[in-house]
């Protein structure tokens, strides 16, 4: 990818621009492209006439996204297995505007473009919904309903009581030292009944092709693991928060990097989501350096 100049303007909006592409995509490697793409047509462009940069910036970025989403989802239907967002967790990202945690990234997966956009748009990076039409291309009032729909699916995926991150550190790491040591009675005690265990591997590395639902089976899962981990141990990373959630960086298997994000409800994990894909990890590579 071509290295972006610097230029004032287009700089300090860049990381928001990355976040924006980031929530509509699922994916960094796009959502960079799309904003090289967004940076080729703001040189194109005569900013003495753009009176809102920041507006005017997210309209290109949210098109290009809208288009992407059409081959994204053709992509999608043959993937192999469970499909996650590809991880992301930067300490030095501290906007407290987009809280938007790995499952309710997941929920946006379920709806449609216009609607994921108007809502990611409006109710995440607070542009009014005048600036939301012009964006998308409908009308304000038909925006308000895209947002509301939008609203109302993915509320079950808010998280009901919010864990702080030490108290999540420190179930991450109780789950980690359980797991991968074949405490079963530890591991059982720090998940819910209905527990759902994701793997994402993308046919590229091996990774369960269903979701685990439910305690006895991600139990037997981790039984069978931990019988595996005495001859290939687990090298932990770091511990991290992953997408809003507690979790960890792992190398498994020798060569396999793994990040394992912990989804918490009052003080039990109700879902595991582990992306091991390495077409989805390449960008971490930097981050698990310091």
């Amino acid at each position: 990818m071509t290295e972006i100049p610097a230029d004032p303007i287009f700089s300090e909006l860049r990381p928001r621009l990355v976040r924006l592409a980031y929530r509509m995509l699922g994916s960094v490697a796009d959502a960079e492209d799309i904003v090289q793409e967004a940076w080729l047509r703001w040189l194109a462009t005569d900013r003495q006439s753009i009176r809102e940069p920041a507006a005017f910036l997210r309209t290109i970025v949210t098109r290009l996204c809208l288009n992407e989403l059409k081959s994204a989802r053709r992509r999608r239907e043959t993937y192999v297995g469970p499909w996650l967002p590809e991880p992301i967790f930067d300490p030095e990202d501290d906007d407290a505007a987009d809280d938007l945690t790995l499952p309710l990234m997941l929920a946006l997966e379920r709806l449609s473009p216009l609607e994921r956009a108007a809502f990611l748009l409006h109710d995440v990076f607070g542009m009014g919904f005048e600036d939301v039409a012009l964006a998308i291309g409908r009308e304000e009032a038909a925006c308000r309903k895209l947002a509301s729909r939008a609203r109302a699916h993915i509320l079950d995926a808010r998280p009901r009581f919010a864990v702080g991150k030490e108290q999540g550190l420190k179930l991450a790491t109780a789950f980690f030292t359980a797991s991968r040591t074949g405490d079963m009675a530890a591991l059982r005690a720090l998940l819910s009944e209905d527990v759902v265990a994701y793997a994402d591997g993308g046919g590229k590395v091996p990774a369960s092709r269903q979701p685990l639902i439910g305690l006895d089976a991600v139990m037997l899962r981790h039984e069978m693991m931990a019988r595996i981990f005495l001859s290939q141990p687990s090298r932990l990373i770091h511990y991290a928060i992953i997408d809003g959630l507690p979790g960890f960086v792992t190398m498994e298997g020798g060569d396999v990097v793994q990040t394992t994000a912990l989804h918490v409800e009052q003080e039990k994990v109700v879902a595991i989501y582990c992306t091991r894909n390495p077409d989805k990890l390449r960008h971490i590579t930097s981050v698990m350096a310091h």
